[in-house]
């Protein structure tokens, strides 16, 4: 079984959920900033894991690599994506504020592992 695969569509269905969630019960309950910090989440989180299915059935890269890319993905969307969430959800933005920016950069760390993996013999 491929664990970065089953993790990836585990994602897939969580982003469908929360999307629609949004859509149609935190509508009367969020601003209109609120809401669009939530559709970010969400759609980052879609990105990746579209992402993820690409980078984890693509036969050039090595299992080392795909594992390398999904972890940064992965912790990217739990930090960057799940903080969102969490703010949504009521934690106090002032104590985690760090954490979406920590996660944007494991997105920008992943990004760069696959340039340089494309270019790379393996």
């Amino acid at each position: 079984m491929n664990k970065n695969l089953a993790l990836t569509s585990l994602l897939g269905a969580l982003t469908i959920v929360l999307g629609a969630f949004g859509a149609h019960a935190l509508q009367e309950l969020l601003t209109i900033n609120e809401l669009k910090s939530f559709e970010t989440a969400v759609r980052y989180q879609m990105y990746h894991v579209i992402v993820l299915l690409i980078v984890n059935t693509y036969s050039k890269f090595t299992s080392k690599t795909k594992n390398t890319i999904s972890y940064l993905f992965f912790t990217g969307i739990l930090f960057f994506s799940g903080s969102i969430y969490a703010i949504t959800f009521g934690v106090e933005a002032k104590s985690i504020w760090f954490v979406t920016p920590l996660g944007g950069l494991f997105f920008i760390l992943g990004w760069l592992k696959m340039v340089f993996s494309y270019f790379k013999k393996e």
